[in-house]
C-alpha cells in the first residue's frame, strides 16, 4: 500500500467523474491488509512477541492467539487493547482501527479521550483501566 494524504485521496474521490475510474487509479493507496496481517506485520517489525503482547494486554491467551492467526477477529476494545500492549502511537492505533473497520478513536468521546491520553502518555492497560473507573467510565475487562 503506497502512502497519500487521506485528505488528498478525498478530494480526489470527491472530484472524480466516475468510480470505477476512480478505484482503478488510486488501488495502491487503499488499505489492504486484514487485521491479521497488519498486527502480525507490526509484531515482526518491532521484534515484539505475541505471548507478552497478550498478557499485556490483559486478554485470555487463547483468544488472543486465535486473533493473531485469523480465526477471530477482536472486538473493537480488545484490539485497542493489543495496540497499547504493543505501544503503538496515537497514530499507529487509529491506523490499525481503520484498517479493521472500526471507528477511529475519537476525542469528543469520554472514554475515547481517556484512551487517548493514555495512549500519548503511553501508559499500561492497568493505569488506563484505573483511570477509566475513576472517571465513570467502562473498563477495558
Amino acid at each position: 500500500m503506497l502512502k497519500i494524504p487521506t485528505d488528498e485521496l478525498m478530494e480526489k474521490l470527491l472530484k472524480a467523474n466516475n468510480i470505477s475510474d476512480y478505484v482503478k487509479e488510486n488501488e495502491d493507496y487503499f488499505i489492504d491488509l486484514t487485521i491479521m496481517e497488519f498486527l502480525n506485520e507490526y509484531v515482526k517489525a518491532k521484534k515484539l512477541t505475541k505471548a507478552k503482547i497478550i498478557k499485556d494486554a490483559q486478554i485470555n491467551e487463547i483468544y488472543g492467539y486465535q486473533i493473531f492467526s485469523g480465526s477471530r477477529t477482536p472486538s473493537r476494545n480488545k484490539l485497542i487493547a493489543l495496540c497499547i500492549a504493543m505501544e503503538m502511537s496515537v497514530d499507529e492505533v487509529q491506523l490499525a482501527l481503520k484498517t479493521a473497520g472500526f471507528a477511529p478513536l475519537y476525542p469528543k468521546s469520554k472514554w475515547d479521550s481517556i484512551v487517548i491520553r493514555g495512549i500519548a502518555d503511553k501508559s499500561n492497560i492497568l493505569k488506563i483501566n484505573n483511570t477509566l473507573y475513576e472517571n465513570g467510565e467502562k473498563t477495558f475487562d
